[in-house]
């Protein structure tokens, strides 16, 4: 409660900052925009957009931002010096206790210290008439372009005695014009022809109002459909709209006439600009520069193969197999120039990763008008190169670590733009829940080294190659690796060897297909168990008290607790005279089984992904991802030999079989160029088969950084069940969150978030206990709430995060589920890296 109560007094003393503070007698702070549309409050956020001015940002309702602007002061000296002689009792008395060096260094700390609020800080907003003026201008032309011809747009201030104010906009929009007529001039009979074909596409028809962004991309669909039908020359500036009365519109209505000559002001070879009548292009020649650089362009090319009539060059000799390299060239000679075509294959050509330069030409054939050559000039990257990266990192399961990798590349290593890489890795963590109590902060490591061949195209047998087209970019995969662990959890040793094919089959849309993921993991230091799992030590101590009837006596964690529950297992008395410590032993020793067993893990799995964010500046977009994985389906159809726990072996080795399905769905909002909304929802399944047990590092667990943050990794199910164990895991989750994220100031940023969710257990498996089990809709109860707050800083190469979780609704309660727990005391701090989701 004196956190809190600390936090409502810095929030109080926030709000009672004064905003006016660096406001000047004659000037007003703007605090508000009111947009009124035909005495309509604006519900159109468009028209928010082109307010010039805008107040001043706000978090939490407190302009936190003009807060600490005005913590500095624009006056003040801005040298050691010069603050010497405004603050001269200060000065003097530094320079006599210490010296003056000291007085230097503080004035420099303070000076420095106001900079910073104001460079980090944002200046009041005074009101400004020529912006307002802007702003009209702007909120008519807007109108205007959306057919309100007669919009009439004023404004009116108003200004209080506290210098702050508002600024009312006023539009009276009036009535839209529409499009009456629509007259087409392609006087080009050929360019005509192609446009009629299309006409049904036309942004453009009689009755629609006038929107002038209609017109632009009636512009664009024509340009495209003539440069996609072999007219190369022809470009935007090439059509034009005429008679559009935007004056005279008395019945509210207006003609277009689209028009577009028959001829283009084209530049030949020698320099001329000759007028050409349009035609429809093919291409003649296609030539390939495999080794092109600047400064050899004009050294003769000494080697030559012509492939399906593409003439491939070098310098020297061709680096490139002319017949796999022509899959990522799309444009071949004899065929209509298409701009479609030219962009695929430039994507293409950048996809392969083996060209720093990728540059197509096209030239137009003076005596022969309808046909083009094509130069594709392709400078290489170095055919081996090393790269060394580094980065902070922190996850769910392992607290703050810092990793290094380091890799060999070797480029184009078939002669088909092939990438092998050879990579050795190594992080070190601080595993704080680890057994073993090391005072480094870095007491954990792992190492491991994985090579791996990326192949532009499908390599797989019976014709499989042909199913996806070569415009979706196809891709095979193949990866070997292992890594070794220490001081993270019992230790593995983990082998992976991957297959796997993928490719786009839009911007948007990518499949992945995994044709072979088989990974076997070893545990190293199974003997370590009961000192990672002390909850489950202390249970079966309690039970060899009851069993030996000695309440001094302790299991020796290392020798006896293995063979001393195996003993509780075959012991029919104690399962009748202690049934529920018996349960309990059973418990234990499923679960020992399970973590502490190697797993053989063959998988075959399929993925898709929709994400229609067009890059990374764009916030505004939606994610979704399914991934559908089975194990074991032929692992167990080749084998039928079985361990001690009945269970399917291939070389002794536990078989994993299961069926395990992930969806995931993420949704983000700007609000504004200072905000995000920001929403998540996961949810997965793994069902067992054949008496196979879940490996551990398949499970699902809830909690973390990255999850449920109001509780840590493993803490939280399953179901209601609050077992104390280290870790906790479950065969079903469910996960949402809600986020606003919002900038404070410079590169620090907020936010406010809501978690929710939980595992259950789906197995049916006797040793499930009630609570942990998934009941239907009756579940629901089960799900945990968080909320809480976050900072973050952004470094620009990564995101720094601190969040904050209380505990909402806590499940595994008997009763009060609801904020019990609601307080900084039982509050969890996470650390992340970069953002949640």
């Amino acid at each position: 409660m004196k956190k809190i109560f600390i936090f409502f007094l810095l929030t109080l003393f926030l709000s009672a900052c004064s905003s006016v503070k660096r406001v000047q007698d004659s000037q007003f702070l703007l605090t508000q925009n009111i947009i009124t549309v035909n005495e309509k409050k604006n519900t159109n956020t468009d028209l928010n957009e082109l307010l010039v001015q805008k107040p001043n940002s706000k978090t939490l309702g407190l302009p936190l931002s003009l807060y600490f602007y005005n913590l500095g002061n624009n006056t003040k000296p801005k040298k050691p010096s010069e603050w010497g002689k405004t603050k001269p009792k200060t000065y003097n008395f530094i320079k006599n206790i210490f010296s003056e060096k000291q007085s230097i260094s503080y004035a420099k700390s303070m000076i420095g210290l106001n900079n910073w609020f104001l460079k980090n800080g944002q200046s009041p907003i005074i009101i400004n008439d020529d912006k307002i003026k802007k702003t009209i201008n702007n909120l008519t032309a807007y109108h205007k372009n959306n057919g309100y011809f007669r919009v009439e747009v004023s404004s009116k201030k108003e200004l209080l005695k506290n210098k702050k104010g508002s600024v009312n906009y006023i539009i009276n929009t009036g009535r839209p014009t529409f499009l009456d007529a629509i007259i087409t001039k392609i006087k080009s009979p050929v360019l005509d022809s192609l446009y009629q074909s299309k006409k049904a596409s036309s942004y453009l028809k009689t009755g629609d109002q006038f929107i002038e962004t209609n017109f632009i991309k009636e512009a664009k669909r024509i340009t495209n459909l003539f440069r996609n039908s072999g007219i190369y020359h022809f470009t935007e500036n090439d059509l034009g709209y005429y008679n559009i009365d935007t004056a005279n519109t008395n019945n509210y209505k207006t003609n277009v006439d689209l028009v577009i000559f028959d001829k283009k002001r084209v530049l030949k070879t020698n320099g001329e600009y000759v007028l050409k009548p349009y035609y429809i292009q093919k291409l003649r020649k296609v030539t390939v520069f495999t080794d092109y650089s600047f400064t050899e362009k004009d050294s003769p090319y000494l080697d030559s193969i012509n492939y399906q009539g593409i003439n491939f060059l070098a310098h020297n000799k061709i680096k490139y197999n002319p017949k796999l390299l022509s899959e990522s060239i799309f444009i071949k000679p004899n065929e209509v120039y298409a701009d479609s075509l030219r962009n695929l294959t430039r994507k293409h050509l950048k996809s392969l990763r083996n060209f720093k330069i990728t540059n197509i030409r096209y030239e137009t054939i003076d005596s022969l008008n309808n046909q083009l050559d094509v130069s594709i000039f392709l400078t290489p990257l170095d055919k081996f190169s090393l790269d060394l990266e580094t980065e902070l990192t922190h996850s769910n399961i392992r607290d703050l670590g810092v990793s290094a990798k380091f890799s060999i590349v070797n480029r184009n290593i078939f002669k088909g733009a092939e990438i092998f890489k050879l990579s050795f890795l190594s992080s070190f963590f601080n595993a704080s829940q680890d057994a073993n109590k090391e005072e480094r902060f870095f007491n954990s490591w792992e190492i491991g080294a994985d090579m791996s061949l990326e192949i532009p195209r499908f390599v797989a047998p019976f014709g499989i190659n042909k199913l996806v087209p070569k415009r979706m970019s196809p891709r095979t995969m193949f990866t070997l690796g292992t890594s070794i662990q220490q001081n993270i959890g019992l230790d593995r040793e983990t082998v992976t060897a991957l297959i796997d094919y993928k490719w786009q089959y839009n911007s948007k849309k990518t499949i992945q297909l995994d044709v072979f993921n088989t990974q076997y993991v070893r545990n190293l230091r199974i003997g370590n168990y009961f000192d990672i799992y002390n909850s489950e030590y202390i249970k079966l101590n309690s039970i060899a008290k009851e069993f030996f009837n000695d309440p001094d006596y302790n299991l020796e964690r290392q020798q006896e607790t293995v063979s001393f529950m195996r003993t509780i297992f075959n012991d029919s008395d104690f399962q009748s005279n202690n049934p529920d410590s018996y349960r309990n032993n059973l418990n234990i020793l499923d679960r020992y089984n399970i973590i502490t067993s190697d797993f053989l893990i063959p998988t075959i799995a399929y993925s898709f992904t929709y994400n229609n964010q067009r890059d990374f500046r764009d916030n505004n977009f939606s994610f979704f991802k399914i991934r559908i994985a089975n194990s074991g389906n032929i692992g167990g159809l080749l084998s039928n030999k079985k361990d001690n726990n009945n269970r399917k072996t291939i070389f002794n080795i536990p078989l994993a079989q299961y069926f395990k399905t992930d969806i995931e769905y993420k949704k983000f909002w700007e609000i504004d160029d200072r905000s995000v909304v920001g929403f998540r929802s996961f949810i997965g399944a793994i069902i067992p088969y054949d008496n196979s047990a879940i490996p551990f590092t398949k499970s699902y667990f809830a909690g973390g950084s990255n999850d449920i943050r109001a509780w840590q990794t493993y803490d939280l199910g399953p179901g209601s069940r609050n077992s104390g164990l280290e870790y906790n895991i479950g065969s079903l989750k469910f996960l949402t969150s809600a986020e606003y994220r919002f900038d404070l100031f410079g590169s620090l940023k907020g936010a406010l978030f809501v978690d929710a969710g939980n595992i259950w257990d789906i197995t049916n498996s006797i040793f499930a206990e009630e609570e942990a089990r998934f009941n239907g809709l009756n579940s629901i109860k089960d799900i945990a709430v968080g909320s809480g707050f976050g900072l973050r800083y952004d470094f620009s190469f990564l995101v720094f995060r601190l969040d904050l979780g209380f505990k909402m609704h806590e499940p595994y309660l008997e009763s009060n589920k609801w904020f019990r727990n609601y307080n900084f005391s039982n509050a969890v701090y996470n650390i992340g890296i970069n953002y949640p989701f």
